[in-house]
């Protein structure tokens, strides 16, 4: 998946357990104010914290991993009880990058990459859930597929990016360029091991209607700073080119970021500008990227509304 996709970013998240001592007043106001003011309770103790998300909202977790299910979601703006904190999983989120996660006074856990708050002190040791180690649900083909040259990958993608136009609106053209982008011609690992062409991932274990499974792989992923980190994370694996193409165009449908773009299902430049806009990619050149290889590569002549 190419480093400046989404960092489906905005999108991993992780929480923590156990309680937190009285902080001194000084410390509640070491990083931002009046939300990191620390309130006693009768019962608990704990750092009033602020979320931050440009995505929107934070989905709160059961543990300190998105292993872990989504026991429900807060809004950007929202205040947060903050009890304690734990080491996870290292997420990037809109206020800073960190392996830091928070339980919250509900008992779930979110990542405090999205948090701002004063010191939270460290839960006690044994009192958080294990992160279960990565699985993969699907083993990896033998050898990779052989590789193609520009005209035999084209040809090869043409049908399921037909049927994605058909089924989702997704002009042919942009998910032939799309993939022809993000997979290098289908010579990228994903793409030729896992016919995984546009580095969908899984979403808590979830891997949609037109994958067969999920395959658990060490990737790099960069922070909006530049900073570069590996991480384990599960991406979709599909039986074949079509059913990759297919689901790039339900990824799209299905979410709502991206809604702008079908008001231009027959005007493939315009679509994919959307696309970029809504935040698929942060390369500010990929919309000439994706315009380009349709025009080099006369991509236009397949799509099936001309």
């Amino acid at each position: 998946m190419s480093s400046t996709r989404r960092l489906l970013a905005g999108s991993l998240l992780v929480l923590a357990a156990g309680s937190v001592g009285v902080l001194a007043p000084t410390a509640a106001f070491a990083s931002g104010g009046s939300t990191g003011d620390v309130r006693a309770g009768a019962a608990a103790t704990y750092v009033t914290g602020t979320v931050r998300s440009s995505a929107g909202g934070v989905n709160l977790r059961k543990g300190p991993s998105t292993v872990f299910a989504v026991t429900g979601k807060v809004s950007n703006a929202a205040t947060v009880k903050l009890v304690c904190s734990v080491q996870g999983v290292q997420v990037s989120g809109t206020v800073r990058t960190t392996t830091q996660w928070d339980k919250l006074s509900t008992g779930s856990y979110i990542s405090h990459a999205y948090v701002i708050s004063g010191t939270v002190k460290a839960c006690p040791a044994g009192t958080t859930p294990v992160v279960p180690a990565p699985v993969t649900t699907t083993p990896a083909p033998a050898a990779p597929a052989p590789q193609l040259t520009p005209q035999q990958f084209i040809a090869a993608g043409v049908p399921g990016a037909q049927a994605g136009w058909r089924q989702y609106g997704v002009p042919a053209s942009v998910t032939l360029a799309q993939s022809i982008l993000e997979s290098g011609w289908g010579r990228s690992s994903l793409s030729s091991v896992d016919k995984n062409y546009f580095g969908i991932k899984c979403q808590n274990g979830s891997f949609g209607v037109h994958a067969t499974g999920c395959h658990v792989v060490t990737t790099t992923e960069c922070d909006k700073a530049g900073k570069c980190f590996q991480i384990q994370d599960g991406f979709r694996t599909y039986a074949s080119m079509a059913a990759s193409f297919r689901d790039h165009g339900h990824f799209l449908k299905t979410n709502k970021r991206y809604a702008p773009a079908f008001t231009y299902t027959k005007n493939a430049d315009k679509f994919i500008e959307q696309v970029w806009k809504a935040g698929y990619a942060t390369d500010p050149a990929y919309v000439a990227k994706v315009t380009g290889i349709m025009k080099t590569w006369n991509l236009y002549q397949y799509d099936t509304w001309k």
